[in-house]
């Protein structure tokens, strides 16, 4: 389990194809190595979440299989490009951000990044499945950064991106177009599960639903 609160920013170093699909990304991040990493850590690496298969003083190593590779951003890395790097949790840890699984929904596209005061106004294009957990307020991991939805729109997320953000994270360097990494609310994603389950069973109207989760 993730925070969503970035501490490192690392680079991709390789990103080499498995012949029988998927492959093995390399990623140097040695602040994150320096604070204590061993193999079969849980890893989020541009907000998915990846096991460690092994690492020196200044690499990490993780195999990514094809159903990751299909369903996240990493199969269109490259050398060199910059990705968010955050450790699991530890017990005692402070929770600034939000629960994140480093379990990706889907990707969605950067439609424009504008200058907004002294942040950015960051708009992405979510796919339509994901609409029903995202309201403004709410929680959205992108790329593995935890922030809040400003509003939604049409289908697209807007964010009010600060400037501590664009500098400690990848967000910084995204432009109109980029490809990013989008996990809702855990909280959400129960909430409506349990709320259509219960329609289900019981047959109840908006009103019911309304009442029995207190909305």
């Amino acid at each position: 389990m993730f925070t969503g609160l970035i501490a490192h920013v690392g680079r991709v170093a390789t990103l080499e194809t498995d012949p029988r699909g998927g492959a093995r990304v390399t990623v140097e991040a040695a602040t994150a190595i320096a604070e204590g990493v061993t193999p079969k850590d849980s890893i989020a690496v541009d907000g998915v979440c990846l096991t460690l298969v092994s690492n020196d003083a200044r690499t990490l190593v993780f195999d990514v299989v094809p159903e990751t590779l299909v369903r996240s951003t990493l199969g269109m890395l490259r050398p060199g490009t910059p990705v968010n790097v955050e450790l699991s949790m530890r017990l005692g840890d402070r929770l600034g951000g939000h629960f994140v699984y480093g379990h990706v929904d889907g990707v969605g596209v950067i439609a424009s990044k504008a200058t907004e005061g002294q942040g950015h106004r960051l708009i992405v294009d979510a796919p339509p499945q994901l609409d029903p957990y995202l309201v403004e307020k709410g929680y959205v991991a992108i790329d593995g950064v935890s922030l809040t939805i400003a509003s939604v729109r049409n289908g697209r997320l807007e964010i009010a991106l600060i400037p501590e953000t664009s500098s400690r994270t990848s967000l910084g360097g995204k432009v109109a177009g980029d490809r990013v990494n989008l996990e809702i609310d855990p909280i959400a994603r129960y909430a409506i599960g349990a709320a259509q389950q219960y329609a289900q069973a019981n047959d109840a109207t908006t009103d019911e639903l309304a009442w029995a989760y207190e909305i």
